[in-house]
């Protein structure tokens, strides 16, 4: 199924996994692991927001300069 890995193997690496580091201490795995996972897309969806609003002000200076540029073209 998984690569030669049957489903009774899973649940027997998963007991081993349970007997070795116990309930409490998976459970504070996965919620670590969880606000890891969280901090990251956070972190992510920030430097994208960051980069819209840099691309918009890179477009409005550049409307502006054009603006200038046809004043100065009309002006000569």
């Amino acid at each position: 199924m998984f690569g030669g890995i049957s489903v009774w193997q899973l649940l027997i690496i998963l007991v081993v996994v349970i007997l070795i580091f116990g309930t409490k201490k998976l459970r504070t795995l996965g919620g670590d692991l969880g606000g890891a996972v969280k901090g990251f897309k956070k972190a992510l969806s920030e430097d994208e927001k960051k980069q819209e609003a840099d691309k918009l002000e890179n477009q409005q200076q550049d409307a502006q300069f054009s603006e200038k540029a046809k004043q100065e073209d009309k002006t000569k």
